[in-house]
């Protein structure tokens, strides 16, 4: 098998001197996207309500020189999500990319679901993903030279139906039609969006799931594994370099295959 991910790899600076946003950052594919694009030389703001995690994850992107800010806050609140991006063009002057990846990843079928777990999974996937955007979308727009590139976190579960994803998989639809939305919105105005579409990827998230639902979930992948966080990364960059500059609206899968069936 193709070597996965390519952590380590020394980068090609394909983001070199652009300020990005990474939400969801302190864990699994924001912490992958994160470390990532540091090494192509982007200018980070990390976000996460993990403080120590944030916190440790700042901590070694800037040992080999990143310029890093980390901000603890919640996506879902107001005042949170725009203190995030206001963070960019504070720090850097401008913001150039978001990836709007903060989100939860419950199992439950309608049954099984409470009122509680839906406005949960729909104030953190759903209207985080809302705010992050519409506040991104805003600074682009007063910028000097108007413009930037805007990558959210959909899901296998926010293009086709799944069991078990009562109220995460609707999350993920949000995530599908506010990329195509805004796509088409501000096009004209040079801002791209685009999102990627993960199958079961082995983060901390998935690796504390049921057995029950990952050995099958391994074999619903034609390629018989779960995704790299790395790899959905690898995607994202490229939706948010320049070597995606007439790809906007795109809903990229990253999932083995699966959606291929």
């Amino acid at each position: 098998m193709a070597e996965v991910g390519g952590e380590g790899k020394r980068g090609l600076g394909r983001l070199r001197g652009k300020s990005a946003v990474v939400t969801g950052a302190a864990k699994g594919i924001g912490r992958a996207t994160a470390e990532l694009f540091a090494r192509e030389g982007a200018r980070l703001v990390v976000n996460d309500v993990d403080g120590e995690g944030l916190e440790g994850l700042r901590e070694r992107l800037a040992e080999p020189g990143a310029e890093v800010e980390a901000v603890v806050g919640d996506v879902s609140v107001v005042e949170d999500a725009r203190r995030i991006i206001d963070a960019a063009v504070g720090k850097f002057g401008r913001i150039d990319v978001l990836v709007a990846n903060a989100g939860v990843i419950p199992l439950n079928n309608i049954v099984d679901a409470t009122p509680e777990d839906w406005e949960r999974v729909m104030a953190i996937d759903g209207r985080g993903m809302f705010l992050t955007c519409k506040y991104a979308v805003e600074a682009m727009l007063e910028q000097a030279e108007p413009g930037g590139s805007i990558v959210c976190l959909s899901s296998i579960s926010g293009v086709a139906g799944q069991a078990q994803q009562s109220t995460y998989g609707p999350a993920k639809f949000v995530a599908s039609g506010i990329t195509k939305h805004l796509a088409v919105e501000w096009a004209d105005r040079g801002i791209r969006v685009n999102a990627v579409a993960p199958g079961t990827i082995a983060t901390e998230a998935v690796a504390g799931l049921p057995e029950e639902y990952k050995a099958p979930m391994k074999e619903a992948h034609p390629m018989g594994r779960l995704g790299e966080p790395s790899e959905v990364a690898n995607a994202i960059l490229f939706l948010a370099s320049d070597e995606a500059s007439f790809v906007t609206g795109a809903i990229l899968p990253v999932d083995g295959g699966y959606l291929a069936q």
